[in-house]
């Protein structure tokens, strides 16, 4: 098969080159999945530069990719979840770096997968699970935000953008940061947008009419602003910013499991989450997709269509 591959951590993308490799094996209690999409996340170019060596173990050669949207297509022992045919999606991430999604074939362990949302196109569903799973537990880490004000940081991002929803699902009053141009991305979201930059604390207090309850923040680096506009006993969580669990936050590292995903999912079959794409990629093009994501300025997903 066909896959995106790098033998060493490096800085440059151009360094990931598309090879033919052996089919993957396929453990028990795992499927074999068919790639028909699978999103672009900061944290596959960050996984390139060996950024998070600290705390992934790697085996190279690595083939970057975590989320998934496909067909099953094999099956191992003692797998009576699923049967060949099945249209999935998961959140793929293994202990170890190494077999990853940007590849035509991909084996993913059951507990990881669960069934795609009919309602969503093949490029689409491979842009939910880690973004859509992010967002899901770092506002549940918030606790019940039924009537509360909630501020999203980086709100028209892959993970914002789901927060955003799926914080507006959960009852809550929505306020998101983003420059101008995404204003009215976020308001057609149902969020109250606010520029980012100098005075950004200023802004949200103004605009929210005094301190809020909670705050999630995918950007890093906004720690001060949040402790800024808490109110007492607001809650606030990051995935960006270990830091926050020094302040009273939780630092959220979502976990690969099917259960999660299919929450997420139920909500965009039940109507209140869609998946915006911004832009598709091949695997060769795999470093032009990464090049886009580290600008930091795209709306929507990014997704690598093999």
């Amino acid at each position: 098969m066909r896959a995106a591959v790098y033998d060493q951590y490096t800085d440059d993308f151009s360094d990931i080159t598309v090879r033919d490799v052996d089919d993957p094996k396929v453990p028990p209690a795992s499927v074999l999945i068919e790639v028909r999409a699978a999103g672009v996340n900061p944290v596959d170019w960050k996984l390139v530069g060996g950024h998070l060596d600290a705390i992934m173990p790697v085996q190279f050669p690595v083939t970057p990719g975590w989320d998934v949207a496909g067909v099953v297509i094999g099956l191992g022992a003692d797998v009576p979840e699923f049967q060949i045919g099945d249209e999935v999606i998961a959140y793929a991430r293994k202990d170890v770096l190494g077999a990853g999604t940007f590849a035509e074939k991909v084996a993913v362990p059951v507990h990881s997968v669960t069934a795609k949302p009919a309602s969503l196109s093949w490029e689409q569903a491979g842009g939910l699970p880690l973004a859509g799973g992010t967002a899901l537990r770092t506002l549940e880490a918030l606790g019940d935000i039924n009537g509360k004000t909630v501020l999203v940081h980086g709100a028209s991002g892959g993970v914002g953008s789901f927060a955003v929803q799926i914080a507006k699902s959960f009852g809550a009053r929505v306020i998101g940061t983003a420059s101008e141009a995404n204003h009215d991305y976020l308001r057609a979201l149902g969020a109250e947008p606010v520029t980012y930059g100098d005075g950004l604390s200023d802004r949200v207090l103004e605009l929210a009419g005094g301190p809020i309850d909670g705050a999630v923040d995918f950007v890093g680096e906004m720690l001060e602003t949040t402790l800024a506009v808490l109110g007492d006993g607001g809650a606030h969580a990051s995935v960006a910013d270990p830091s926050v669990a020094e302040h009273g936050g939780r630092y959220i590292w979502v976990r690969p499991y099917g259960s999660q995903t299919a929450r997420v999912a139920e909500l965009v079959d039940s109507g209140e989450l869609t998946v915006e794409v911004a832009q598709t990629f091949s695997l060769d093009q795999v470093p032009e997709a990464f090049r886009t994501s580290a600008e930091g300025h795209t709306r929507g997903k990014l997704v690598i269509v093999p």
